[in-house]
C-alpha cells in the first residue's frame, strides 16, 4: 500500500531540509535560565552530522540502539535525528527514572552507548554495574560508553567522556552513508502498561514522518508556522506532534526547556508562537494567574489539547486568553491522534474529534461486534504497522499480538461511544492506568513497590481526581496485624524505588480491601 510517506527516511528529509530550507530559522531553544540558541537547518543539519560520525567512532552500527537521556534541549534532538542518519535506533530515557528503571531499558535494549547528563553519571559510574545482570550467566553486564552533554563546570567520572568536546571535533559531512528502509525502526518509546514493566514502542522513519505530515494537517501549519512546545523530548508528544510537524513543514520550533506557570503566556507572545500543545495541568494552572492587559493580543492559530477539561473550565480559558482548543485522543503506539478535531469548522466539546486521516476508529463490544451511536464500548482503531500504528513493542511479540491484530486492528483497553455524526467521546481510561500532569502511570508498578515494604499485606492504587494535575495516585494499604501503619516509612520506601510523580500522594489505611469472586481487588469501590 503506498503512502504519503513513500520511500523517504529521516536521512532524506533532513538532506532536503539543508538544501532547500538551510537558511530558515528551525530551532529557537530558551533555557530556563533564560538564555537562547538559535539554529537554521543548515546549521543544524551539520551539527546531526556531528554527533552522528562521533556516535559512529564510538562503534554505534546500522541497527543498534543509543540510550538518551537529556533534558529538554538542542543535544537531544540531534542525539535522536544522528542516530536515524546512521541507521541507529534513539532510546529517549525519562529524566525522572530511578537507576532501577534505566537499568531495565539498558537491559531490555543492549544499551551500549549513553549520551546523558552531568546529574546522571554519579548513580551510572557508581551503580549500574552492581544493578544489572549479564544476560543468562550473571555475569555483570558492560557499562554502556557515557558520553556527558553540558559537562562544562563539571568534573567527569573515569569512565565519562565529554559529549560536546568530542561533537565539536568531527566534521560538519557525514562520514558515512547508510541504506535505511522507511520500515527501519528510528526511535523506541518506553510507555508504561497494566502491567508494571514499561513497553517499548518501536517507531520506524516512516512513522515518525507520517506524525510530522499528519500533524501539518492536524494544525493547519505551514513553512511559516512557529511551533511552541514544552513538552519532555523523551515523550511521543514532542517527538511525533511537535517536532516531526515542524521538520516536515520546514517550520519553526519553539522550544521552551521548562513549563512555568507565571511565564508561559508571556513566552507565547513574546516569541510570537502560532501554533502550541497544551495539556489539562497547564490550562488549570495558567488560570491560577493574575491577568495582564494583552493577553489576547498574540498570534496564535492552533492549540493541540489531549483530552477534556469541563465545559466550563474549556470556556473560560478560551474566552480570557482568546484562542480555541482542539481536542484529540490517540497513544504513542499510534503514532498519531487516531481522532481529532478539524482544523477548522465544527468541533463538539467534550468530544474528541473525528477519525483522523489514516485511520478507522471503531467503538465495539466485548465479542467485538461495531456499537451504535450512544453505545459505551471498547475503542479500538486500524491502520498501517510501521507507518500509521507503531512496528510494534519492542522484543514483546506476544504484547504486540495481543495489542495489534493481523489485520492492522489496535485495541487501546479505552472506553467510549460515538454520536450520530461520528464525533468521539472518551469515557474511561485504560484499566489500571493513572494521568498524572500527562504523564502516564502504572498502578501494578507502585503496587509492586508498595508489596515490598515490610509489614505491607496487600495495596491497591488508584487515580483520583485532582483540579490542577488530572488525577493524583492514591494508595490503599493493609498492614499486617502486629506491624507499624507508618505511612511517612512507606512513602520514603517510594521515594527510593520510584519516579517522583508515581509516588503516591494520598495514602489511606484500611482494615481490609473489597474482592471479587475470583479474589482480584475490586478497585471500582476504592474512591
Amino acid at each position: 500500500m503506498a503512502t504519503i510517506v513513500g520511500n523517504q527516511n529521516l536521512s532524506d528529509m533532513w538532506n532536503w531540509l539543508a538544501e532547500h530550507r538551510g537558511a530558515h530559522t528551525f530551532l529557537e531553544f530558551h533555557g530556563k535560565d533564560g538564555s537562547q540558541r538559535d539554529f537554521t537547518y543548515a546549521e543544524f543539519d551539520s551539527y546531526i552530522n556531528r554527533v552522528a560520525n562521533l556516535l559512529s567512532s564510538a562503534g554505534v552500527r546500522p541497527g543498534e540502539n543509543v540510550g538518551v537521556q537529556l533534558y529538554n534541549s538542542p543535544e537531544h534532538i540531534a542525539c535522536c535525528m544522528a542516530c536515524a542518519k546512521i541507521g541507529a535506533v534513539a532510546v529517549p530515557i525519562n529524566m525522572q527514572h530511578t537507576l532501577a528503571e534505566c537499568v531495565y531499558v539498558f537491559e531490555k535494549c543492549d544499551i551500549s552507548v549513553l549520551v546523558a547528563e552531568p546529574d546522571c553519571q554519579c548513580y551510572y559510574c557508581g551503580g549500574v554495574q552492581s544493578c544489572i545482570a549479564g544476560p543468562g550467566d550473571g555475569d555483570p553486564y558492560a557499562m554502556p560508553t557515557l558520553f556527558i552533554a553540558h559537562a562544562a563546570g563539571s568534573e567527569l567520572f573515569a569512565q565519562s567522556r565529554d559529549f560536546d568536546a568530542e561533537v565539536a571535533a568531527q566534521s560538519d559531512k557525514l562520514a558515512a552513508s547508510v541504506d535505511i528502509d522507511p520500515l527501519d525502526t528510528a526511535m523506541i518509546i518506553f510507555t508504561s502498561g497494566t502491567t508494571s514493566d514499561p513497553k517499548g514502542v518501536e517507531l520506524t522513519h516512516a512513522n515518525m514522518l507520517y506524525g510530522g505530515y499528519y500533524g501539518d494537517w492536524q494544525c493547519n501549519l505551514s513553512a511559516e508556522s512557529r511551533m511552541l512546545t514544552t513538552m519532555p523530548a523523551f515523550h511521543s508528544n514532542f517527538q511525533t506532534a511537535a517536532l516531526m510537524p515542524v521538520l516536515t513543514a520546514g517550520a519553526t520550533l519553539v522550544f521552551v526547556e521548562k513549563y512555568s506557570a507565571t511565564r508561559y503566556w508571556s513566552q507565547v507572545r513574546e516569541f510570537r508562537a502560532t501554533a502550541l500543545q497544551l495539556v489539562a495541568m497547564m490550562a488549570r494552572t495558567l488560570m491560577l494567574q493574575p491577568q495582564v492587559e494583552g493577553e489576547r493580543d498574540h498570534c496564535v492559530k492552533s492549540v493541540q489539547y489531549y483530552l477534556a477539561i469541563d465545559e466550563g473550565e474549556k470556556d473560560a480559558f478560551e474566552q480570557r486568553f482568546g484562542v480555541m482548543l482542539q481536542n484529540c485522543y490517540g497513544l504513542t503506539e499510534s503514532v498519531c491522534w487516531v481522532t481529532t478535531d478539524l482544523p477548522y469548522g465544527e468541533r463538539r466539546w467534550p468530544s474528541v474529534g473525528r477519525a483522523g486521516l489514516g485511520y478507522d476508529v471503531r467503538v465495539v463490544g466485548e465479542s467485538g461486534e461495531k456499537l451504535g451511536p450512544g453505545q459505551v464500548g471498547d475503542i479500538v482503531f486500524r491502520g498501517k504497522p510501521g507507518v500509521t500504528l507503531m512496528k510494534g513493542y519492542y522484543r514483546d511479540g506476544a504484547a504486540t499480538e495481543k495489542c495489534l491484530d493481523c489485520k492492522g486492528w489496535m485495541s487501546s483497553g479505552d472506553k467510549g461511544y460515538f454520536d450520530e455524526g461520528g464525533w468521539l467521546y472518551f469515557v474511561d481510561r485504560k484499566s489500571n492506568m493513572i494521568k498524572r500532569a500527562g504523564e502516564n502511570i502504572s498502578a501494578s508498578e507502585v503496587e509492586e513497590v508498595l508489596a515490598g515494604f515490610p509489614g505491607i499485606a496487600e495495596a491497591a492504587v488508584i487515580g483520583v481526581d485532582d483540579p490542577i494535575r488530572d488525577q493524583a495516585v492514591k494508595a490503599f494499604l493493609v498492614f499486617e496485624p502486629d506491624a507499624s501503619a507508618d505511612v511517612e516509612a512507606v512513602i520514603e520506601h517510594c521515594r527510593r524505588n520510584l519516579a517522583d510523580f508515581k509516588v503516591p500522594t494520598i495514602v489511606e489505611v484500611v482494615e481490609e480491601l473489597p474482592h471479587t469472586s475470583v479474589g482480584k481487588c475490586a478497585k471500582k469501590l476504592l474512591h
